[in-house]
């Protein structure tokens, strides 16, 4: 039976001048395993929960030498050509492809209307989208900083079916976040980036870890620098971006305990005194029942608002073009 692939992120793939870095470091961060891939034993394999997750390999030397380290997403259809044919009448630009990977399945790489370089794959060997809160180690959100989030949006959506689920009103600076998602699950946030935060937009990934706080430490042991967090966001969760130490710019978030309901289906509520202990804090019998109930969905968490903000008066990234991408599953 075929997965279903279609509008969710199917790989990840991080390209860099500092492959041994990278190999070094994030295993550290996310607890992936990471090993070369028998195809091709310059790219390196990332697994997490014994799943193949993500991709680390070097940036060729015939691209420029300003390109730095950056990390890109690919979103699945099982059209490539056909998706990249639709996209470029949207007004997108080709980077790369389509072409095929043995082992692989067939891809290319493009920049949207407002210069977000993101990737599609047709995967040869990818699995059904498991229910529930994303294993540890996988990720978990995705986030594009963009200069028009509405012409963004309606140009994914009419590429990969993807809703808006929310809007959250962030003010005007910062204006209106939109959670997005398909098949019912959130998928990530687009929201507008503001003059202060430099470089081209881009897309930003999350991976869910055990403990943002911990993990920072981690990777700030290994060389990171902090964009912004720890720090907690709608729904209980906690997240952290940074700079890993090969300049590509990445996040983790971890999930409060027993949570496997979307923040924004049930927003920031500040419990009152009065009231009865519903959700907040499950007693006995009750905590399986909720556990249950909630295991049902799959979830992906929203870091918005204090998050968006910070990282836009810290980061500065420029992702550009982006070479091959190659991918075992």
């Amino acid at each position: 039976m075929v997965a279903d692939v279609n509008g969710r992120f199917v790989w990840h793939e991080l390209m860099t001048r500092d492959v041994a870095g990278a190999r070094k470091f994030y295993p550290k961060v996310t607890g992936w395993k990471a090993q070369p891939w028998p195809l091709d034993p310059g790219y390196t394999i990332c697994h997490a929960d014994g799943v193949p997750t993500a991709g680390i390999f070097a940036i060729p030397d015939d691209m420029p030498a300003e390109m730095p380290a950056h990390w890109v997403g690919y979103i699945g259809t099982r059209d490539v050509d056909g998706t990249v044919a639709s996209a470029v009448r949207a007004g997108a630009s080709l980077v790369k492809g389509p072409d095929d990977i043995k082992g692989a399945g067939r891809y290319a790489v493009l920049k949207d209307p407002q210069g977000a370089v993101f990737a599609i794959l047709d995967p040869e060997n990818a699995r059904d989208e498991a229910p529930g809160v994303p294993a540890l180690g996988t990720f978990s959100w995705h986030e594009l900083a963009t200069s028009d989030n509405e012409a963004a949006i309606a140009f994914y959506s009419s590429l990969f079916g993807w809703d808006v689920m929310q809007r959250h009103d962030m003010g005007p600076q910062y204006g209106v976040y939109l959670v997005f998602g398909s098949k019912g699950v959130q998928r990530g946030g687009i929201w507008n980036k503001p003059p202060e935060m430099t470089g081209p937009p881009n897309w930003l990934p999350y991976a869910h870890v055990p403990s943002a706080d911990d993990h920072w430490k981690l990777a700030e042991a290994g060389g990171a620098k902090l964009l912004a967090g720890p720090m907690e966001v709608p729904g209980g969760s906690r997240i952290t971006s940074f700079m890993d130490p090969t300049g590509a710019t990445f996040a983790i978030q971890s999930m409060p305990a027993g949570s496997a309901m979307s923040p924004l289906e049930k927003p920031a509520a500040k419990p009152k005194a009065k009231a009865k202990m519903s959700k907040p804090a499950p007693k006995k019998a009750k905590k399986k029942a909720a556990t249950k109930k909630a295991a049902k969905k799959r979830v992906a968490k929203r870091p918005v608002r204090k998050a968006v903000k910070k990282v836009a008066r810290k980061v500065a990234r420029k992702p550009v073009k982006k070479k091959s991408a190659r991918r075992k599953k």
